[in-house]
């Protein structure tokens, strides 16, 4: 670990602490995350882009880090969602100097500094958690080092397009050839949605996150996935046209998280920046069709405009207990499902695995 460190919010606000991970300093939309664990698969969340991550709980670290090539059935990493961490920086209250895992490789802090990722230790996390609730996320800088100020402390989360640093630039494959093709436009998307894509049964192509119909439907797919990804949606313009158009051909799709957005803009709905966002591991919700509630894996700081939805061929199939916001929809015609929480998880509970499969029979049906 380094020296005293402190972390600067917009408003003025100082929180002292001791720095670790890669001295180096970063500003970013401050952000918290409420689970317990899961701490490798929630940094390297593309989804997380542009963002310095606080924990809620007060430990982190006691498990260390896996081995990034310690690889599933397909030939993906079990522990993480991307290739490297997302975040601009990471807020604990307590570094864990003890890592005690079968598969530990290496600290936390050492998984920082290999990543060039700074991170302060130290915070009294409640307070800030506390903050960013009452008043709203906020912009703010984390200074590990006097001599070298951030760059970017202008930095603007909203107006700002992650999709060229988040997203593959060309078409990659994954399973086997023989099978059904599913594409996903990557915008973002995790691992862990690949890997359920490919449990199903279907290949995955994935594709840059502005290629057109004609690019998917060169690939001849029995199905669409828009992932998940960082942003404000609003952005993503050609990534709305797409999926408009995608909704014209009626193909089957589902849209996770970002997708969600995407598809709501793309039906003429509108979407809205969340005071402090989901993000967490124990968020409850109720799937509207069969009246179930379900504890889900989130990860967003915009939703969809509940009014809007009312002018669209939309539905609402999931809402959030604790705020009555739009967690899923449906097309009332079409082939069409999306929702606002991560059916995946990784890290979280697996009660909406079954969204997957609701997907899979859209497939076969139509």
């Amino acid at each position: 670990m380094h020296n005293s460190a402190k972390l600067i919010l917009e408003d003025g606000s100082i929180f002292e602490g001791i720095g670790f991970g890669y001295p180096t300093n970063a500003s970013g939309e401050i952000v918290f995350n409420t689970g317990m664990v899961g701490y490798t698969e929630t940094l390297t969340d593309p989804s997380y882009r542009g963002q310095v991550l606080c924990f809620t709980y007060p430990s982190i670290g006691n498990y260390g880090v896996p081995r990034f090539d310690d690889l599933d059935e397909f030939d993906l990493p079990k522990y993480f969602e991307s290739d490297k961490i997302q975040t601009k920086g990471v807020i604990v209250n307590n570094l864990s100097n003890v890592s005690s895992h079968w598969s530990c490789t290496k600290t936390f802090d050492q998984w920082l500094y290999d990543e060039k990722i700074p991170g302060i230790t130290g915070v009294d996390t409640r307070e800030l958690t506390k903050k960013i609730r009452s008043f709203g996320v906020m912009n703010g800088r984390l200074i590990l080092t006097e001599s070298e100020l951030p760059g970017d402390s202008n930095f603007n989360y909203d107006s700002y397009n992650f999709m060229p640093e988040v997203s593959v630039e060309k078409p990659m494959y994954y399973g086997k050839e023989q099978n059904p093709i599913v594409v996903i436009i990557d915008t973002g998307t995790k691992y862990s949605i690949i890997r359920n894509i490919l449990r199903m049964g279907f290949s995955v192509v994935r594709l840059p996150w502005n290629s057109t119909i004609k690019d998917i439907l060169s690939f001849s797919p029995v199905g669409v996935v828009l992932s998940n990804g960082p942003g404000d949606p609003v952005v993503c313009k050609e990534t709305i046209l797409t999926a408009s158009e995608i909704i014209e051909n009626s193909i089957p799709t589902l849209g996770i998280c970002l997708g969600n957005q995407i598809l709501a803009l793309a039906a003429g709905a509108k979407t809205h920046k969340l005071k402090f966002g989901h993000r967490g591991q124990n968020k409850s919700c109720t799937d509207l069709t069969s009246n179930n509630t379900l504890i889900t894996s989130q990860n967003h700081g915009y939703g969809i405009d509940l009014e809007s939805l009312k002018d669209t061929e939309f539905d609402i199939w999931f809402k959030n207990i604790d705020d009555n916001t739009v967690e899923g929809i449906f097309h009332k015609k079409k082939p069409i499902i999306a929702v606002q929480f991560h059916p995946e998880a990784s890290p979280g509970p697996d009660d909406c695995l079954y969204v997957f499969d609701k997907f899979k029979t859209l497939i076969r049906t139509s």
